[in-house]
């Protein structure tokens, strides 16, 4: 459990990770330009406020090069997106797109605001207040017109990811669809790439976390919670990487193969290999990228060959 004091250091990472667990909807902010242009972002912090009057919020980085136009204007859109529309917000988040509204559908709205077209719902305000909060400041705006036309679930965002990715690989793992070779290849590539990161940058702070983590590992008895101390061993790796898009990839992944091993009637122990995570460990150290990485092969292709001898016996 993670807790705050004055004298305790505040670790933002895992505060934000911490908020990540409540899911969230998806939204593209737009207003006009001072020049008349189309100005938009993505953003998942929107909230409704009030009824009476009909008020919502959303926040926006003290850092974002978009701030300047929604503090000048007096007026913004909000668009719900669909979960099919997971192409525009990763557009709309994007710093390299220089004209994200190019090829995009959206007519004006009131007061002339940007309406994506194919949103779930949308909210024309006027800007009712704005304060400065921390590092965000939050907008406020009174809803002068709304639209709900589209009856299709919503995109969500939970974890640093989106809830759809993770629910469909859950979905194909539960019906058969996914074949464990396709899993345990992705999980592969994935983690080895992470570990050689991990490598470059990880902290002592992020290696003596590990180091934590294979000592709890050897202390259990049981399965269950010797597999639950594994999956987080990789999270641990995965944090000391410090790439925010791999670890979006990598906790999708994760939270498979947690529901893999929920389902899986062959849980065993595998006390072999806790002094295989020492040596990658002790590589990790050394920043020996190429000697953890082939103690990461050799763990994965020990658990391989383990999962084969058992399909064959079936």
């Amino acid at each position: 459990m993670s807790s705050l004091s004055e004298t305790s250091l505040f670790d933002a990472r895992a505060f934000r990770n911490a908020l990540g667990s409540f899911p969230t909807g998806v939204a593209i902010i737009t207003t006009t330009g001072a020049d008349g242009r189309p100005v938009g972002l993505t953003c998942n912090s929107f909230s409704s406020v009030s009824l009476d009057p009909p008020l919502v919020s959303w926040g926006l980085r003290l850092a974002s090069k978009s701030l300047d136009a929604f503090r000048q204007t007096g007026a913004f859109a909000i668009n719900i997106l669909a979960e099919d529309q997971k192409e525009l917000s990763a557009r709309f988040a994007s710093g390299a797109v220089a004209d994200k509204f190019e090829g995009v559908g959206w007519h004006p709205g009131h007061r002339g605001l940007p309406v994506i077209e194919g949103s779930v719902a949308s909210f024309e305000c006027d800007k009712f207040a704005e304060h400065e909060a921390g590092d965000h400041v939050l907008f406020l705006g009174h809803v002068a017109r709304f639209e709900h036309g589209r009856q299709e679930p919503s995109l969500v965002f939970y974890k640093g990811a989106y809830m759809m990715l993770t629910q469909s690989l859950r979905e194909l793992a539960a019906s058969g669809r996914m074949e464990s070779g396709h899993l345990d290849q992705a999980r592969r590539l994935v983690n080895c790439m992470l570990l050689r990161l991990a490598c470059e940058n990880g902290t002592e702070e992020d290696f003596d976390a590990i180091e934590r983590n294979i000592s709890e590992i050897e202390g259990y008895d049981d399965a269950s919670s010797r597999a639950e101390a594994s999956v987080e061993f990789f999270r641990l790796v995965t944090r000391a990487a410090h790439n925010d898009v791999l670890v979006l990839v990598a906790d999708t992944l994760t939270t498979l193969l947690r529901h893999v091993l929920q389902s899986d009637a062959t849980l065993r122990s595998r006390p072999e290999l806790v002094p295989v995570r020492r040596k990658i460990l002790t590589h990790m150290r050394e920043r020996d990228a190429d000697a953890a990485e082939a103690e990461m092969s050799h763990y994965f292709d020990r658990l391989r060959s383990e999962v084969r001898a058992l399909e064959a016996q079936a």
